[in-house]
């Protein structure tokens, strides 16, 4: 796999990069997506093959396919944009593509698995919630070569409050603080079950009407109540999903729960380890993004905040957080 800079004239800092032929097999057959560029071996130019929504007939597929096998088919970088959009719908394409920047990979992935969480959030059944699955085994087979890699995903975080949102920035903040707090002595097949448990700690929260979730004024008291019990919904629905494991009991079950004892919905003072992290990975994406009835909060601000209730807080786990923060560690 290689990249090369423009040998044409008007355009000598375009860069290009070589694809494979599954990532050219992705795209439409007859109609691609993007502008598609070969290498002109004799005279070492990167030239335009064919333009974005221009028709391919049958033939021309296969000479393009050709091409493709002796890596001679190339995308440009500036159409990044049109490919992370298409990549995002196959995510596994992102192991294929050798040449996608860390950022933009977690990019693509803050997009796409943002998108396929709110369609389980709105849909939480098993079929939706399988191809969601088969994108959580992407991510997690892309982040356990380099486990480091999840803090580019924590830069690209929701700024607003939604569902989906909550659910995609607890899920990359827990899972690193889970590195954090386990750096290695986990195998693969642990860390598969704690990515879908963090990333889904609030689906009990799906069943909550919107009108309650999204309400700008105090809570009522039924109102609370129904939210309350969000924890308990979300417990039998794992379980309805085929989700029986520990990991996933203990996140959707205890991320309210408080080592004083306050928490809901069974005021636990003892809680897991897992169960501390995805405590505190939630009450901090929430702090830091802008709330229905909340502005956001500073994150040197929030995370002063959690440091300061250690009553309630795993100390250990905060502390983690307020030196990332603070030393911009990310």
């Amino acid at each position: 796999m290689v990249a090369l800079k423009s040998t044409i004239l008007d355009n000598l800092d375009e860069e290009y990069y070589q694809i494979t032929p599954e990532i050219l097999a992705s795209f439409p057959k007859f109609r691609p997506p993007l502008n598609i560029y070969r290498l002109k071996e004799d005279t070492a130019q990167i030239l335009i093959h064919k333009k974005a929504g221009e028709r391919v007939d049958k033939d021309e597929q296969e000479t393009l396919a050709e091409l493709c096998a002796q890596g001679n088919i190339f995308l440009a970088r500036s159409d990044h944009g049109i490919y992370s959009k298409h990549i995002s719908k196959q995510l596994d394409l992102v192991l294929q593509d050798e040449h996608l920047k860390e950022g933009e990979i977690a990019e693509i992935f803050s997009h796409a698995l943002t998108d396929r969480i709110a369609e389980f959030l709105e849909q939480p059944v098993k079929p939706v919630f399988d191809k969601l699955y088969t994108d959580f085994m992407v991510l997690t087979e892309y982040l356990w070569t380099d486990l480091n890699r999840i803090k580019a995903f924590t830069r690209r975080m929701h700024a607003e409050h939604t569902l989906p949102n909550h659910s995609f920035n607890s899920g990359c903040m827990g899972l690193w603080l889970f590195t954090k707090v386990f750096p290695g002595g986990f195998n693969r097949r642990v860390y598969d079950k704690v990515t879908v448990a963090l990333f889904l700690h609030d689906m009990g929260m799906s069943k909550i009407p919107p009108f309650i979730r999204e309400k700008q004024k105090p809570l009522t008291q039924d109102e609370r109540s129904k939210v309350n019990l969000h924890p308990l919904v979300g417990s039998k629905l794992a379980l309805k999903l085929g989700l029986k494991y520990d990991e996933m009991q203990q996140c959707v079950m205890e991320h309210h729960e408080r080592l004083d004892g306050s928490g809901y919905p069974s005021k636990l003072r003892e809680l897991s380890p897992l169960g501390r992290i995805c405590a505190v990975a939630d009450s901090y994406c929430a702090m830091i993004s802008k709330r229905p009835y909340a502005e956001a909060m500073e994150p040197k601000v929030a995370v002063t905040e959690l440091k300061n209730r250690a009553d309630k807080y795993e100390p250990k786990y905060v502390n983690f957080l307020h030196k990332a923060v603070f030393l911009n560690d990310w």
